[in-house]
């Protein structure tokens, strides 16, 4: 690949740097995206797909570890990005680029740099990815599945599957619980693929209005309604060649099911405003946490909608049904977040075990990777204790019944507050106070307009 045919992420917390990459790669590159903050990377790369990342070593101004750079490393194969990576810092010490080299690094460069000899390196590395030596493609295949860690039947079940099914083109189905991982197993769907190297596109279609779903999804023509400035392809088109993710598939109106249907049968869009059909070539996962059963009620979904999106069905099991996974995935997030907050990963006692183990995760995996964070920021020694474990208090309710009212309208009370002291906390900060509850932020607003908080 040539320079002018690439596009190049460039993520450091310096704005100079950013700015200088850009002008410098300006018109030699397809495009330049910057990004100051490493926790936007999975949106990013949700959206399009790059063929280099220029990523930062230390986004700490008063730590140069280098461990942070190294931590988002790693994020990025797990993330399923196939980029070549050049790491940049103002360090130069050769153990680190030793260190960044073994984790995976196409290369290094101590910041600041000469600009022939960055322009050089990118175009060598790009070059050397057309001719397949050392194809990102092909690296840590095996640990597709590291972030998704399961050891137990169940899950091994499922990577049974994956692996079978994800060379073909068929259509996937992912059903299980919110938190279970559907969208990691998506997207390793989509690395073992044919398509590895084509985008990988996800769309929380749930979300999506009825006046938004068309225009995201097929695009639109400038002045097809208020708003639309420009011409823009829809997510489909985004998705050519590769991988279209569709989430919360089951929560979509009948009739946004019967716009979908056209277009999965037809095998092309319509962008609104035109009349003008798009072939399309993707590959279609969907997911859901609604019951096949729901699913089934035609009251509620398309039977024929359902043939087209699942000829092939995984169902993502609950946490609480992975027996040893627990706590296998449970060191893992501590030994994670350690690298990421530069502590050193904390031990768990043998009541900190047991806790861990006999909780019933209504949040599952999700939950316990945010229990395990709070453990690592607030640690101040080496061990952890039972009480040093504490699960979301909104998630971790528990369930009543039709003859406990005055239990049940003490809990809603605690709820209540709970969510009102957390929120105050954080000075109102809605995304801060749901990853401490251990919610999402479309929960969190749920439980905000029952409260009417």
């Amino acid at each position: 690949m040539v320079l002018k045919n690439a596009s190049v992420l460039v993520v450091d917390d310096d704005p100079d740097i950013l700015t200088a990459v850009r002008l410098l790669l300006k018109g030699e590159a397809k495009s330049v995206t910057t990004e100051k903050n490493p926790e936007n990377l999975r949106g990013l790369l949700s959206q399009q797909s790059f063929d280099l990342v220029l990523l930062d070593m230390n986004f700490k101004s008063a730590i140069h570890t280098g461990n942070e750079g190294l931590y988002w490393l790693r994020k990025l194969r797990e993330f399923g990005c196939t980029a070549r990576v050049i790491m940049i810092t103002a360090y130069g010490d050769i153990d680190l680029a030793v260190r960044a080299l073994k984790e995976g690094a196409s290369d290094f460069m101590v910041k600041p740099w000469h600009n022939e000899r960055l322009l050089d390196t990118i175009k060598e590395l790009l070059k050397d990815q057309v001719s397949g030596t050392s194809s990102p493609a092909t690296i840590n295949r095996s640990g597709l599945f590291d972030e998704i860690a399961g050891e137990s039947e169940v899950m091994q079940d499922v990577f049974f599957k994956v692996r079978k099914i994800a060379p073909t083109d068929a259509n996937i189905l992912i059903l299980g619980e919110n938190g279970t991982g559907k969208d990691l197993i998506a997207r390793a769907i989509h690395q073992q693929s044919l398509r590895a190297k084509k985008p990988f596109i996800k769309v929380d279609v749930g979300a999506l209005t009825e006046t938004l779903f068309e225009s995201e999804l097929f695009g639109h023509k400038k002045g097809a309604f208020t708003g639309a400035v420009e011409d823009r392809a829809g997510r489909f088109e985004a998705a050519q060649g590769g991988t279209l993710f569709l989430d919360e598939i089951g929560n979509i109106t009948l009739q946004q099911q019967a716009k979908l249907l056209s277009v999965l049968q037809n095998r092309q869009v319509i962008r609104l405003g035109t009349n003008t059909p798009v072939a399309i070539d993707i590959r279609l996962i969907c997911a859901t946490n609604v019951p096949m059963s729901v699913l089934a009620d035609e009251s509620k979904f398309r039977k024929d909608l359902i043939y087209r999106i699942n000829t092939v069905e995984i169902m993502m099991p609950p946490l609480r049904k992975r027996g040893t996974d627990i706590l296998l995935l449970a060191r893992k997030f501590l030994d994670e977040y350690a690298r990421k907050y530069l502590k050193s990963t904390p031990q768990l006692d043998d009541k900190a075990i047991d806790k861990i183990n006999r909780y019933h995760y209504p949040g599952n995996v999700r939950e316990l990777q945010y229990a395990m964070e709070r453990a690592v920021i607030m640690s101040e020694g080496n061990q952890l204790t039972a009480d040093d474990i504490i699960f979301s208090p909104i998630e971790g309710a528990p369930q009543v019944t039709e003859n406990e009212e005055a239990t049940h309208t003490n809990l809603q009370a605690v709820e209540r507050n709970t969510i009102l002291k957390v929120i105050d906390k954080h000075n109102g900060n809605i995304s801060r106070a749901a990853k401490e509850l251990g919610l999402t932020r479309t929960a969190l607003y749920r439980r905000l307009n029952k409260y009417e908080i």
